[in-house]
């Protein structure tokens, strides 16, 4: 079928077929072996007319094993042969331990293509395609596949989908049924849901400040700042009774001296100090507290009483009641541990700490100030703070073994639906889960406890925004460059990878692409990842359902490869509109 050599490229050769000779379009993309005497290459068919052939090179042979990419040339004189059945294991992979079933090559005889779990599961993937090209039921084959395996049980596998429609649920929630030892968890932010899962919830004191400036929407550093205190006076608040009325009457009593020796007329003063004591009002400060003078006794409120030199009329009893609780010791003081609190207790501690600041005198901050005190009201009222409501308390450790242990039963999938909560909420939401998730697997030893996090419509959530501007970091720009190290492994499933990160684009390791059809996604795709190519661009452009291109560091070379449809199948098909339209199932 192939003649000789006529032309040696960078990246391919041109090969003259021999006359007469029927060109098989099986050929196309069939693997081929280019071989003389002192090597191996493998190509394939890319380009043929009735005289010659193209062939991409793309890797060698080398002691029965195949390397990718090209250093040497062939001989002018090489010999080129179809791959024989006893080599394909070399491009396809075997199956044996440690390995997963990826679907079956049409190119390859219908061989099934196996690739190395290790070289899958511990690096990032991105899943790429057009809505209904087979994104979901891939993604739930894959996972399906690994619990299908004879002889080999991964119970300790920890796989969480951020599901954003609740599809999955349909795939994985008969898993017990492989192996007893299996189990799945289903968790929602919809408390309507048909399915029987857990509401989700999360125990506000284990979030940092820049968790809480995500549920709260900041967007300034001032905002960060009355957040970061805002979360030291919660927790400190948390603590005993006598520490935490302590505490607030300190608060209260030098943000009023504060007032008092303040350049404001005195008539400003005191509608100044009566909103702090509206606001934040304790046992010793409150309107109608009582002081006690020498043979009397005042209200608070009567101590601001204006004389006819407009000064308060109790100035002297006012400010050794004041100066009585406040306690210098308690500026630099810090909770030695984490304690519970809820939404509630922490609008408080934001009272306190926009009083204790002085933000709402401040002209420049005040609208920082108000805005993130109207964020926080509407989210302790509103009906996102079910999700807050942890009634015990917990560490970090003890809320993730929380998660994927319940009952006695170790759960190897968990899927947290999030299709009740707004695009904003449910982002907060991911990042939240993926910073705990890192913060503790940097605590144990490294890689000791892999979490896969498969992000379903991830465009909705890793994307260029203002995390960095903020907070010096994105959650996700970060563990996509250091997850790996710490067995925090992203699997981004999306149809617009145009709306992606570029930074963590750029950190995938391995890709499964369905049909792409939008110019701009295959645009941004072609330039954003590693080792693409023209080739590779084109094959993806003619797909059928349920097959997809996949390549990276998981296999050996670029390859098509037919799905299987996952069963059970995932929600994830059209909507049945002759069906709803007359009532009639056919």
């Amino acid at each position: 079928m192939f003649g000789k050599i006529i032309n040696i490229a960078e990246k391919s050769i041109k090969v003259t077929l021999i006359e007469n000779n029927e060109i098989k379009p099986e050929i196309m993309s069939m693997p081929l072996v280019i071989e003389d005497n002192s090597k191996k290459l493998l190509g394939e068919v890319v380009e043929c007319n009735k005289d010659e052939a193209t062939i991409r090179l793309l890797g060698e042979i080398i002691n029965n094993n195949f390397v990718g990419g090209i250093l040497r040339k062939p001989n002018p004189d090489a010999t080129i042969r179809l791959l024989e059945e006893n080599e394909l294991p070399l491009i396809v992979g075997e199956n044996k331990y440690g390995f997963i079933n990826m679907g079956e090559s049409p190119f390859y005889n219908d061989k099934v293509v196996y690739s190395s779990m290790n070289d899958l599961f511990s690096n990032h993937m991105a899943i790429f395609g057009n809505t209904g090209s087979g994104k979901s039921c891939g993604v739930a084959r894959l996972l399906q596949n690994v619990f299908y395996i004879p002889n080999f049980i991964p119970y300790r596998s920890n796989f969480i989908i951020f599901d954003s429609t609740g599809e999955y649920n349909a795939s994985f929630s008969r898993i017990n049924e492989i192996n007893p030892n299996y189990n799945y968890r289903f968790i929602t932010t919809n408390e309507n849901s048909p399915y029987k899962g857990d509401l989700l919830r999360i125990p506000l004191w284990l979030l940092g400040v820049n968790d809480l400036a995500l549920i709260l929407s900041a967007n300034t550093h001032t905002q960060i700042s009355i957040i970061e205190k805002t979360l030291k006076l919660a927790n400190i608040f948390a603590q005993s009774d006598d520490i935490s009325e302590k505490y607030k009457n300190h608060l209260i009593a030098t943000a009023i001296l504060t007032v008092l020796y303040s350049n404001q007329g005195t008539s400003s003063k005191r509608d100044e100090i009566f909103s702090i004591l509206n606001i934040c009002p304790t046992d010793f400060f409150n309107m109608n507290a009582v002081v006690h003078g020498i043979g009397y006794t005042r209200k608070l409120h009567e101590c601001f009483l204006i004389d006819s030199t407009d000064q308060f009329a109790e100035r002297v009893l006012l400010t050794e009641y004041i100066n009585n609780h406040i306690s210098p010791e308690l500026s630099s003081y810090e909770p030695k541990q984490k304690k519970l609190f809820d939404l509630k207790d922490l609008e408080k501690s934001l009272n306190f700490a926009l009083i204790s600041e002085g933000w709402l005198r401040n002209n420049n901050v005040y609208a920082d100030a108000i805005s993130l005190k109207v964020k926080l009201h509407e989210l302790v009222i509103g009906p996102n703070a079910k999700f807050f409501d942890y009634r015990e308390f917990c560490k970090l450790d003890q809320f993730l073994s929380n998660l994927i242990i319940k009952d006695g039963k170790k759960y190897q999938i968990l899927n947290i639906n999030l299709e009740d909560i707004d695009d904003a909420f449910a982002k907060a939401i991911v990042k939240i889960f993926t910073n705990l998730l890192f913060d503790f697997s940097k605590k144990i030893e490294r890689g000791s406890v892999p979490f896969n996090l498969f992000l379903e419509e991830a465009h909705r959530y890793v994307q260029k925004d203002d995390d960095e501007r903020l907070f010096g970091y994105n959650i996700f720009d970060r563990v996509s460059k250091e997850g790996r190290k710490y067995g925090i492994i992203l699997n981004l499933i999306s149809q617009r990878p145009v709306d992606l990160s570029e930074t963590v684009l750029s950190q995938c390791s391995n890709f499964i692409i369905f049909k792409m059809s939008h110019p701009r996604d295959i645009e941004y795709i072609t330039k954003m990842i590693p080792n693409i190519t023209d080739e590779i661009i084109e094959k993806q452009k003619s797909l059928q359902i349920g097959n997809c291109l996949i390549f990276g560091n998981a296999f050996k070379i670029p390859m098509i490869v037919k799905v299987e449809m996952p069963n059970p199948a995932p929600q994830s098909s059209n909507c049945n509109v002759v069906s709803k339209w007359t009532n009639i199932e056919k």
